[in-house]
């Protein structure tokens, strides 16, 4: 028969049984070669599987007589199942030899078809036919025959998993960057190696494999895997990996049943499998749908798995993304749908499992959650009240990915409706149900979290919820903001801390419910009495704090929070509001800047109209076109050309209801009123924009229309920027505009001073007659006095620019006439006022300010028309009437001190007008400058008037611009003005000084960075703020050495220290002296306010250094007797103690990452956090071996200095110790091998510390009781709520001091410490404040037991 022939070519008669029997006693793993010329023989027919198959098809049809009948068939032809399944397995794994050839990978693919076939022939098992390592293999036939570099970067798909090993917890070893692509197979690789496969032998391969697959499936439609599982798994890895083979075109449905050869993509056939392998013939109960689940697992996950080693990663592409959504959609819904009450259990199972897998890569992160949420919603209520409570647990996991997914899943549950709760909920779930326990208990519970990363991405979904669509979402983001919400805040006022558990996790192979509660987990726990002022914290001070925090993402994400709470008026537009975002387009992080701009533009273009948000937006915006940075430059001038210029047309084109043209003008509009100083920073724009050849004629023309009418002034504002760019300006509306203007009753200051400015852009293209009009009109106008202030200066720098001229002497001659007649005007009137009798009787204040500003700004232009006269009438508006004035010619009188002159003589606004004119011509006039600074400098002492003082340091600055070597000497006394009593002074002072340091007139001589540093202790957080932005963003970039330099001295100066050979030698006068000294313990917390900020700022090197000066320049004169161990000595000695206790004094390279943060995913992070590693074992040693040479020496023989003298200082000396210590704790006594007893003294102490912190930690916990309703409040805000957490998870860690003051007293009081080995390395052991209660400290006990063990010797 046809059967018969067909296995004949298969040549099994030929085959000898020696062979056969060698390849079944291998159990099919391996086979010695076949004969050659048998092998030939069965080649000769390619087709030769594919015949034998279609022979035997019909054999395995449901017609139980012909089933049966084939095995008779080969008994009564002499056909063997042994030879055959052996000749079967050879080429089967002859297809997975190293760089199998297309046709050997066909013959595989056949050959395992056919094996199959004979399994689902009845009487195959009787017959001996199955082996499960063969049929295992034929199953492994598909992905093995199908060439791997297929898709060119098959390989590349995989990326490296960062989950740890599940039973330790223990992230992996970040590999080589090189062996990524080689991790999943390095046999793959080689034996891909010079193999190319044309598309026509991918298609012969596919209907290979299709082939194998169908027939898998007619086989396990009768074939039972109940005994056989790991057959069952081998068949469910399969089916999995096919789902993602190739795309499926149309969509996939189990809605009806179908026939096998009705499926024809592999994605299909791979469902229809898995659907088979969950009915009972293949088991009872869960095990086959668990099998199932746990496989599918990993293609929601965007996994692969492989043999002996842990999933890994897939490129999220279409075929895989595809996968993963009909795995939900398709299959795992249709099992729910069909076997709902057993597959529900599952489904909870699976949704844990997703979670618990979850690795920290965001766009993995959101592809899970959007799973989670779609296969929650397939739950009852129940169910779904079960995982969020589960879910709020896994929220609260140490594992930053596990955090971090818990957000993402409940912002995509917060995008479904909110589920009612009916009968079937118990009670005690029912608070899980409503969208406000996601919002309030997960996403905002997290908002202070200990990762810098979770503290961020929580703010990020805080935000996000006001975007959703779901107005549950919105409104209970409004109850965290609203006075009645501020009770239910419970969270926001814990103290959080990672509670580690003694169980070990449990692994998450085996498909189970996970326990959090066994798993290590961040608690939130409750202080038995809150205190009050935190329970009144307000919400939105919190964001304030977070847009300050020192990672860059939880700033940027606390701004979009921000926004989006402005943006939907959960929180009011106020300036105060706006400002957290203004504020920060000056952040050190150059990406916080952009964020913060772009926050500002998406709040500006959903509230046009507002118009504190326009001016927040001006604000912030436009002193960022003058960043340092180039790219928020370009960030800035990109918002500008966005929101106003690309919106400005003719008045033609203008209308009301077009928002984006109105808000460009009301723009403008708000630059010529309220933000008028920020005009400097409007003409940088231009600056850029002009050699882009923005500003078209026609922009010009229509900028043009609008010169008259309600935008006028925002018009002019504009030409004012771009008349010295633009090509061509029509000069006619310009010169009518001006017509108008000098003949108005009413002049509008700020578009009358644009209108002069393009005057003056324009004058070198008009003609004579008009310039001679124009300057006759400006002069008239000037001779009036009637014009303010900023008019006349405007005029006068108008009239300037338009004497310019290509020879230099017509310029002079111009400047002499004009500005000459100005200054003789308003000479005559001041004289006539000051120096004739009777003059000032009915002195006009306001005309005599005017002339006195006139005479000013005019005399800069013509120097040589000011006469000793003028300086004598100017210094009489400063001097006493009754003195006698000498005629002119004589010598001019010796000047007085301006507060000697007597107070009624002038208003205090003619004082302040005179100085700065008086500045103005000690520009011009050396001598008038020589002889006026004494002046100036002890008006700067004892004056009392504050616009005079302070126009006295403006006038000194420009001084010293000008004369830099003669008003260098006065430093010292402008510098003084840094202590001044009133803020104003203070900050203008700091700001002129900062502008000499910057353009290098002044150095950092003398007590000038002293008095700089001082600042930062200033009563007025403003000023402080503006001194460490001078410091750090402006000075300190310049000389990056400037703290390191000075730190030293700093000890010295703030302590009034003035023994020191070297240190604090600077003159200065007493009351300087007491006016900038920090001693005394009443000063402490001060001086270490500012220690602490220098340090914050010092490079890892500076720090090492500075520790080695400080033992050698400090420490070192105590012993060798060069400074006296006197009161001011041991403040001194105090101080330099508890300095280098400070963490700031911690090299960044030793410390560890922030707490509750995991390294990220990313290869660059991971080699970075190799190098720091690396980095750290090596300055560890370096240190080391710097503290056993430098410091132990000096350190043993000043600690028995101290002890000789009963020195209290002694007690900052074993603290610092006992800080330095826990990082060599099992190497106290090699490290003090020189001093026995103070290495015995040393390690009692730590030895004592970690007894009182276990005692401590045991009193507090049990002094925490909470009952189940108690911790129900807590954690959900209502009565009836039971926690999630099993009890244990409720116990927190004993409570820290309110401040580091607090810690330093208890280690001074006997070393009681009651936190834990952490905090005290990296607390900050600040001295106390004379605000802070004086608790009686205990006696410090400086006996070790060694000194103890001695003494009892002694008197026995």
């Amino acid at each position: 028969m046809e059967l018969i022939r067909a296995l004949q070519l298969l040549k099994l008669n030929s085959v000898s049984l020696a062979w056969v029997d060698a390849v079944w006693g291998f159990e099919f793993t391996h086979t010695d070669p076949l004969d050659p010329v048998i092998e030939e023989e069965i080649k000769e027919d390619p087709d030769v599987f594919k015949t034998i198959y279609k022979q035997l098809l019909p054999f395995s049809a449901e017609d139980d007589d012909d089933a049966r009948s084939v095995w008779v068939v080969f008994g009564e032809n002499g056909v063997s199942a042994k030879p055959l399944v052996a000749v079967l397995s050879y080429f089967i794994l002859r297809a997975k030899a190293k760089s199998p050839s297309l046709e050997q990978r066909l013959c595989g693919l056949q050959a395992a078809s056919l094996y199959l076939l004979l399994l689902k022939i009845p009487g195959s098992v009787a017959n001996k036919v199955y082996h499960q390592i063969l049929f295992d293999t034929c199953l492994n036939m598909p992905l093995k025959c199908w060439p791997q570099d297929s898709g060119k970067k098959r390989k590349k798909d995989c990326l490296k998993s960062s989950q740890g090993d599940p039973k330790t917890g223990k992230r992996s070893k970040p590999p080589k960057k090189v062996s990524e692509e080689m991790e999943i197979d390095d046999d793959e690789d080689d034996e891909e190696q010079g193999v190319y496969f044309s598309p026509q032998d991918l298609l012969k391969l596919r209907e290979g494999i299709v082939l194998l697959v169908r027939t898998l499936l007619r086989l396990l439609e009768r074939f039972s895997l109940r005994d056989k599982p790991q057959s069952a798994d081998s068949c469910v890895q399969l089916f999995t990996q096919l789902t993602n083979f190739e795309p499926v075109i149309g969509d996939l449905s189990f809605s009806q049943e179908r026939n096998v050869d009705q499926l024809q993509s592999l994605p299909e056939l791979s469902y229809h499998g898995l659907g088979l392998l969950c009915s009972t013939i293949h088991g009872e109960g869960d095990e086959c749908r668990r099998r199932v689940f746990r496989k599918l697992l990993y293609v929601i996950l965007m996994m692969k798995t492989q043999e002996r080693s842990k999933p890994c990663l897939l490129a999220p592409s279409q075929a895989v993304c595809g996968a993963r959504d009909q795995a939900i959609d398709i299959y795992v819904f249709h099992i729910v749908d069909k076997q709902r009450e057993a597959a529900l259990p599952l489904l909870r199972i699976l949704v844990q499992h997703i979670c618990h897998q979850m690795v920290e890569k965001s766009e993995y992160r959101v592809s899970g959650a959007q799973a989670v949420g779609k296969l929650m919603a397939k739950m009852p209520c129940q169910d779904y009240a079960a995982i969020i409570k589960w879910l709020y647990s896994y929220s609260r996991n140490n594992k930053v990915a596990f955090r971090m997914f818990a957000l993402d899943v409940a912002l995509v549950l917060l995008e479904q409706s909110e589920r009612d709760v009916d009968d079937t909920v118990d009670p005690e779930l029912a608070v899980f149900l409503p969208h406000r326990f996601l919002v309030h208990n997960i996403i905002y519970n997290h908002r202070n979290d200990v990762s810098p990363t979770v503290r961020g991405h929580a703010l990020h979904c805080l935000a996000q919820c006001l975007e959703l669509g779901s107005q549950n979402a919105t409104k209970c983001v409004h109850e965290l903001f609203s006075n009645s919400a501020q009770t239910m805040l419970e969270s926001g006022r814990s103290e959080q801390t990672l509670k580690r558990r003694e169980t070990v996790q449990k692994t998450a192979l085996t498909f189970r419910t996970i326990e959090l509660t066994k798993h290590k987990s961040i608690t939130t726990t409750h202080r038995s009495v809150m205190n009050s002022s935190l329970q009144n914290e307000e919400t939105l001070t919190l964001f304030k704090k977070h847009v300050s925090d020192p990672k860059t993402n939880a700033r940027k994400s606390a701004l979009e929070t921000v926004m989006s709470l402005l943006k939907h008026g959960v929180i009011s537009c106020s300036a105060e509001n706006l400002s957290i975002l203004s504020d920060r387009c000056r952040d050190p992080a150059v990406s916080v800047k952009k964020k913060a701009m772009q926050c500002l533009m998406d709040l500006l273009a959903a509230l046009p109209e507002n118009r504190e948000v326009q001016e927040a937006w001006l604000r912030a915006v436009l002193p960022a076109v003058m960043d340092s940075e180039s790219s928020v430059q370009e960030k800035a001038l990109e918002c500008l050309d966005h929101v106003v210029i690309a919106h400005i047309k003719s008045q033609g084109k203008y209308r009301d209801d077009d928002t984006s043209q109105k808000l460009a003008w009301d723009l403008l509009g708000l630059m010529c009123e309220k933000c008028q100083h920020l005009s400097r920073c409007f003409s940088k724009s231009f600056s850029v924009w002009a050699p882009q050849q923005k500003f078209t004629p026609g922009f010009v023309n229509g900028l043009l229309s609008h010169t008259e009418g309600e935008r006028a002034a925002a018009a002019w504002l504009l030409l004012a920027k771009i008349a010295s760019c633009s090509p061509k300006l029509n000069y006619g509306t310009v010169l009518d505009t001006w017509e108008n203007t000098i003949r108005s009753p009413v002049v509008s200051v700020t578009m009358t001073c644009h209108i002069l400015s393009v005057l003056g852009d324009i004058a070198s293209n008009l003609n004579d007659d008009t310039k001679t009009r124009i300057v006759d009109d400006l002069m008239g106008w000037l001779k009036t006095f009637s014009l303010p202030l900023e008019v006349i200066s405007s005029c006068v720098d108008t009239l300037v620019r338009f004497s310019r001229s290509d020879n230099t002497q017509d310029t002079l001659r111009f400047l002499d006439r004009f500005c000459g007649e100005l200054v003789s005007v308003c000479e005559s009137y001041l004289s006539a006022v000051i120096l004739q009798e009777k003059g000032a009787e009915n002195i006009n204040e306001d005309l005599l300010v005017k002339h006195l500003h006139t005479l000013g700004v005019a005399s800069l232009h013509c120097p040589s028309k000011v006469g000793k006269r003028i300086f004598l009438v100017v210094q009489s508006v400063l001097t006493p009437s009754e003195q006698p004035v000498p005629a002119e010619g004589d010598e001019l009188p010796a000047s007085q001190p301006l507060s000697q002159f007597k107070p009624n003589s002038m208003s205090t606004v003619v004082r302040a007008h005179a100085v700065i004119t008086l500045g103005k011509l000690c520009l011009q006039h050396e001598e008038l400058m020589l002889k006026y600074l004494p002046v100036f400098a002890r008006e700067l002492e004892v004056g009392t008037e504050l616009a005079v003082r302070s126009n006295v340091v403006v006038v000194m600055c420009d001084l010293c611009v000008r004369y830099t070597n003669t008003v260098t000497r006065y430093i010292p006394n402008i510098s003084a003005c840094l202590r001044d009593k009133d803020p104003i002074v203070r900050e203008q002072t700091l700001i002129m000084l900062t502008n000499l340091l910057q353009e290098e007139y002044v150095k950092w001589k003398g007590a000038l960075f002293f008095r700089f540093a001082i600042v930062l202790v200033d009563p007025d957080p403003a000023i402080v703020d503006l001194c460490e932005y001078c410091l750090v963003d402006l000075l300190l970039k310049k000389s990056p050495l400037m703290f390191s330099q000075h730190f030293i001295e700093c000890i010295f100066h703030f302590n009034s220290y003035e023994k020191h050979k070297k240190y604090n030698k600077f003159l200065q006068t007493e009351s300087e002296k007491s006016r900038f000294s920090l001693k005394g313990r009443q000063n402490q917390g001060k001086r270490f306010r500012i220690y602490r900020f220098l340090l914050k700022n010092f490079t890892d090197e500076q720090r090492f250094n500075i520790t080695t000066k400080i033992c050698q320049d400090i420490l070192a004169t105590f012993v060798d007797s060069e400074l006296p161990l006197d009161s001011d000595g041991s403040e001194l000695l105090a101080d330099t103690f508890d300095i280098l206790s400070l963490k700031e004094m911690k090299l960044t390279a030793m410390s560890g990452p922030a707490a509750g943060e995991e390294p990220q995913e990313d290869e660059m992070a991971m080699a970075k956090a190799v190098l720091q590693v690396a980095q750290k074992k090596l300055v560890s040693q370096v240190q080391k071996r710097n503290f056993v040479e430098n410091v132990i020496p000096i350190i043993i023989s000043l600690k028995n200095m101290l002890e000789e003298q009963h020195s209290p200082v002694l007690k900052h000396l074993m603290a610092y110790l006992q800080v330095t210590m826990q990082e060599y704790r099992s190497e106290v006594k090699e490290l003090f091998a020189a001093d026995e007893q103070l290495a015995a003294e040393v390690e009692y102490n730590l030895k004592r510390f970690e007894k009182e912190k276990q005692q401590q930690m045991e009193n507090q916990l049990a002094s925490f009781t909470f009952s189940p309703q108690r911790n129900a409040t807590n954690v959900g805000g209502q009565t009836g709520f039971a926690s999630p957490l099993s009890p244990r998870g409720t116990k927190g860690p004993a409570q820290t001091p309110k401040s580091a003051d607090a810690l330093r007293r208890r280690t001074f009081a006997g070393m009681s410490f009651i936190s834990d080995v952490n905090f005290i390395t990296s607390s900050v052991l600040h001295l106390r404040s004379p605000e802070q209660q004086k608790p009686v400290p205990r006696q410090w006990n400086v006996e070790s037991p060694l000194v103890q063990k001695l003494r009892s010797k002694k008197r026995f």
